[in-house]
């Protein structure tokens, strides 16, 4: 059974920093793209970054310069660092495990959400 474990949510002020990670386990092959996305109350989820296993990136419009996503394949884990934070980054953060290959085929996962509050 895959399961996604998410860490590294809280509250933090206005230009601080926070560190979410993201262990996939299981019994899994590969996972061609892990990420993470948001979802503001009253708004759709949206992308914030997603990685694919060759190390290639891509973030949302809003988080751009600011967070920064990387891999370590070995462990099916990613680790979102977000600097800069503003308030409009308040929302639930979820990890993404997309194309994740085990017995039982091909597969899209998502872990259970870790809230993310910015104060101003």
């Amino acid at each position: 059974q895959v399961q996604l474990v998410e860490s590294g949510g809280g509250l933090v002020q206005a230009g601080g920093s926070l560190r979410l990670s993201c262990a996939v386990s299981g019994t899994i092959f590969s996972i061609d793209t892990m990420g993470w996305y948001r979802q503001a109350p009253g708004k759709q989820r949206e992308l914030v970054a997603v990685i694919t296993s060759g190390g290639n990136t891509a973030y949302g419009d809003a988080v751009k310069g600011r967070f920064t996503l990387s891999r370590d394949n070995a462990k099916n884990t990613v680790y979102l660092q977000m600097n800069s934070l503003k308030p409009e980054d308040t929302a639930v953060y979820y990890c993404n495990a997309a194309g994740t290959r085990t017995w039982s085929g091909i597969d899209n996962y998502w872990g259970q959400g870790t809230q993310v509050t910015v104060s101003s």
